[in-house]
């Protein structure tokens, strides 16, 4: 009996990369209470994948205004057919510190995150070689004189503490009037372009969940990896990155960090904030409030 279930086992393991269960079950936590948030990330991390990692592979290969402009729609529409959605652990991780979530919905954002992204490149690798298309690939960083991956980590905190900026600027400190969604998303898909043009040592990811993913797509075991030079450079680095953002913000603007008043600011002044930019979505154009469970 437990042959025959062992068999099993590595036969489902075959077909669904590791930590794929665990991802499906953080979607019934607290009784389904976040499935919704859950369903977001999930189905927005497949879009954001296939609409961004395929410029310059599938289209915009001979010029690079197209790829840019490709890119930029496919992060638009990504954000916007998945219900505006996070699609990045380090976000997930700045809006719990600055409390626009809770602990568990961060938690459950992420794990659905990873669960789109470990499925998101082996679909897609399958698409591009039925339809004879360029594979994706993915970001990884060359240990050739970076062995201990200090310059690559260093190039992912600084790319995600600014992406950082980006999203509050975009989302909390400027508003276009009607057309506001329809202009901050571009900008922040024309910004993220730019930082992986900046920051290339890394790859670059900018997003741990893309790191990992494709580190476990790209491994000849399917695994996730094992030296911990991965995990500094896409883990602890973008995640330092993003806390260094949250902390600047809360003293700009005077908002809390993990539910702590900051010693000093804010900033802003009493003018601008009352004429600042109405409540915004916290990270890509989710248009529900980030505090309210979903």
């Amino acid at each position: 009996m437990i042959s025959i279930f062992a068999s099993v086992a590595n036969a489902f393991q075959s077909y669904f990369p590791p930590g794929l269960i665990l991802s499906f079950a953080s979607a019934f936590v607290v009784e389904r209470s976040y499935l919704t948030a859950w369903r977001h990330e999930f189905v927005g991390t497949l879009i954001m994948i296939s609409f961004t990692f395929s410029a310059g592979k599938w289209w915009g290969t001979d010029s690079q205004t197209v790829e840019w402009a490709s890119h930029v729609v496919g992060v638009v529409a990504a954000d916007y057919l998945s219900g505006g959605p996070h699609v990045n652990p380090a976000v997930s991780l700045s809006m719990w510190a600055l409390g626009k979530c809770n602990y568990t919905e961060m938690y459950v954002r992420i794990a659905a995150q990873m669960g789109g992204g470990l499925i998101a490149f082996p679909l897609f690798h399958y698409l591009s070689t039925t339809l004879d298309l360029n594979p994706l690939g993915g970001p990884a960083f060359d240990p050739t004189d970076d062995a201990s991956g200090s310059a690559a980590g260093l190039s992912e905190l600084m790319a995600t503490c600014l992406l950082c900026f980006l999203i509050y600027a975009v989302n909390w400190e400027l508003h276009f009037g009607t057309y506001h969604y329809w202009i901050k998303q571009p900008l922040t898909a024309l910004g993220i372009r730019y930082l992986i043009v900046m920051f290339p040592l890394a790859g670059p990811a900018m997003n741990p969940m893309l790191g990992t993913a494709w580190a476990v797509w790209d491994s000849e075991t399917g695994t996730f990896p094992t030296d911990p030079e991965h995990y500094l450079v896409y883990w602890l680095a973008p995640a330092v990155g993003a806390l260094i953002a949250s902390f600047a913000y809360a003293v700009y603007a005077g908002e809390k960090l993990f539910g702590m008043s900051v010693p000093f600011g804010p900033i802003k002044s009493i003018d601008a904030t009352a004429t600042a930019a109405p409540s915004a979505p916290p990270a890509n154009g989710d248009k529900k409030k980030a505090t309210k469970k979903e």
